[in-house]
């Protein structure tokens, strides 16, 4: 594909998802005005160095997925309310910290397109807004009691700390079983989305049934979000113009790449390994990783297990009354998963 029409493959993606996130956001877009202040105004400061990096962070914003689980596993089981706006400002608080702190872990100069933290502000100043972050999200739910969002918020901060150092512990020796992989994603990337829609459903008073059935309707979609995350990295990326070969360099066992693993004979295993450990950086070495994975099914069966565990998410919504909220909700997994990028 030339430079000229990849470009207009671009412009008409970018606007088709557009389009269709107008769509899923219609049955909340006030909700969605309301939450954005009360986000604001929890994340202000009186010292002018925090308050110029909090408004540098609510400038610099993506696209709300995560308000956006939250208000609407609210609007389907009882509605949204002040309490709805707070958990999702209670998500989003805990979410921006952690990406604040994860760049300073990967020394990332770049999120979203702009400038992280640590990179126009350094290190130790970064890790205080992360900081920062975390308490204003633990105040703001304690001065208004909402402490099942609390409760519910802190398990998935648990998770994801127990998930990455699972990953960084499995990942030195390259050997993760499918098994250890589907635990260490459900905790360091299901968990959060799983939340979203627990505190969701806990923040309109869901009986604790629908809201354990929104925790599974999450989880399922977090892991399904996660298993694409895997697959773009060995996807052929002329069109959508993502580099490849990334999980490999950062040594990242992903599923795609374990049922190569799990499907090679043992000489084959054990020089994927080496390739993976010690020539990792070596463009040619990781191209070849990329194509063998390309090669042995890898992909096909990644996709396999997305469906599957879309498929489970869905089911989670099928006793739910029908609601414009309740579709958009569903639209709102195809976006997040089904995306281009």
């Amino acid at each position: 594909m030339n430079p000229v029409d990849r470009k207009v493959y671009l412009c008409v993606n970018i606007y088709a998802a557009m389009s269709e996130l107008t769509q899923i956001q219609a049955p909340i877009r006030d909700d969605l005005s309301r939450f954005e202040k009360v986000f604001r105004n929890a994340i202000r400061s009186p010292i002018p160095l925090l308050d110029k990096i909090t408004a540098y962070i609510t400038r610099t914003k993506g696209k709300q997925m995560r308000p956006m689980f939250v208000l609407l596993s609210a609007a389907i089981n009882g509605g949204i309310n002040e309490s709805s706006y707070r958990a999702a400002t209670l998500i989003e608080l805990l979410h921006t910290a952690t990406l604040v702190h994860d760049d300073v872990v990967d020394d990332s100069n770049e999120r979203r397109g702009f400038f992280s933290i640590n990179a126009l502000w350094k290190n130790k100043i970064a890790v205080l807004v992360g900081d920062y972050l975390l308490s204003r999200g633990m105040l703001l739910a304690l001065e208004n009691n909402d402490f099942e969002l609390l409760r519910i918020v802190s398990q998935a901060v648990k998770a994801m700390s127990e998930g990455e150092l699972l990953q960084i512990e499995k990942a030195r020796r390259l050997e993760v079983e499918e098994k250890v992989y589907f635990e260490i994603i459900e905790k360091k990337t299901a968990s959060l989305i799983a939340s979203c829609c627990a505190v969701g459903a806990a923040s309109s008073g869901a009986k604790p049934v629908l809201v354990e059935q929104m925790r599974l309707f999450g989880t399922y979609v977090g892991i399904a979000f996660q298993i694409k995350d895997d697959i773009f990295d060995f996807e052929d990326t002329r069109l959508i113009g993502k580099p490849t070969g990334i999980d490999i360099k950062e040594r990242k066992m992903t599923l795609p790449l374990i049922y190569l693993l799990n499907t090679s004979t043992a000489s084959t295993r054990r020089h994927i390994i080496n390739l993976v450990k010690n020539h990792n950086h070596e463009p040619a070495k990781v191209h070849e990783v990329v194509e063998m994975v390309r090669r042995s099914g890898g992909i096909d069966y990644a996709t396999v297990k997305m469906n599957e565990y879309i498929a489970l998410a869905l089911k989670q919504l099928d006793r739910l009354p029908p609601s414009q909220a309740l579709d958009s909700l569903k639209l709102l997994v195809d976006y997040s998963i089904k995306r281009n990028k």
